[in-house]
């Protein structure tokens, strides 16, 4: 079975659509693909779709045989997640889930909101990028160790996916043999977790949240920055960087993810955005918090 995805940020007029996937099917050497996702769809990225006319050109890509499946990836609000799912007879589409984002995102209600309409779900993220593989603060591991059968980090977060009959397929990043033996172990373990070690969950995902240095809630009432800083993101990276014991990953996104206006390094402490803060975060402090563990990796 082979899948890839349509670069939908690339989307300028109609005739991109058999342009790119003409290119993809000659450069992987085949005349059709399994299972093709419309990918990272967002509010903005919807609606350029749905002004280029997707439809026309999905059934296209289906009547000519040069596609199986049409599916999409999704990274927006709940609200758009429905919209997309409502919009069009998909067969799958892919998400963003894991015990720590329940809500985030498409989230629990998403899922069970696809799967209800027939889509197969594909999870992305189900060990936020490698975040709950690592071994984890001496709190959190006495936690784990309260269950009665032992489990690795990445274990645990994989089987939590498992644990909802409404996912299909679980992308886990596999990069080692190793864990490619772990990953099939668990998938193919299909008894269900029990109360106990599901509240062993929620209390380590509540003591990962206690480890938050920033308590941003995304609302972006900071934004725009006057100067540019990305508030909500530079927050988003402190946090995972503390709460993961992950500061080598983090610091290079900040590095490599942010241009340099948009880091906290670039905070000129005009105070604007802690005059609207619902939460009355000392943003400019945090900010430099933040750019002292992100930047100490460059």
């Amino acid at each position: 079975m082979l899948a890839t995805k349509y670069p939908t940020w690339m989307l300028t007029e109609f005739g991109d659509f058999d342009r790119y996937l003409d290119e993809q099917l000659s450069k992987l050497e085949t005349d059709h693909i399994d299972l093709y996702l419309l990918h990272a769809l967002d509010k903005d990225r919807w609606n350029n779709l749905q002004k280029m006319d997707f439809r026309k050109a999905v059934e296209s890509f289906k009547k000519s045989g040069r596609i199986k499946h049409i599916g999409f990836s999704f990274h927006d609000d709940l609200d758009t997640f429905k919209e997309i799912v409502d919009a069009y007879p998909w067969d799958f589409c892919q998400i963003q889930y894991n015990y720590m984002n329940e809500t985030h995102q498409a989230g629990t209600e998403g899922l069970h909101y696809a799967a209800a309409k027939g889509l197969g779900v594909v999870i992305m993220e189900p060990i936020m990028g490698g975040s709950l593989a690592k071994i984890p603060p001496d709190e959190i591991a006495d936690l784990w160790d309260l269950a009665d059968t032992k489990r690795t980090p990445a274990e645990w977060a994989l089987r939590w996916v498992w644990n909802h009959p409404e996912v299909s397929v679980v992308l886990s990043g596999m990069s080692t043999m190793a864990q490619v033996e772990e990953n099939i172990c668990s998938a193919g373990n299909t008894a269900p977790l029990t109360e106990k070690e599901l509240s062993i969950v929620e209390k380590v995902r509540d003591a990962y949240l206690k480890l938050t240095k920033a308590n941003c809630t995304g609302c972006r009432y900071c934004m725009p920055c006057p100067f540019g800083v990305d508030i909500p993101m530079n927050f988003s990276l402190y946090n995972d960087a503390s709460m993961y014991n992950n500061q080598e990953g983090k610091s290079r996104q900040y590095m490599h993810m942010l241009s340099p206006e948009s880091r906290a390094s670039a905070c000129r402490e005009c105070g604007n955005c802690e005059s609207v803060c619902p939460q009355q975060l000392p943003i400019r402090e945090l900010l430099k918090e933040a750019n002292a563990l992100l930047s100490a990796k460059e």
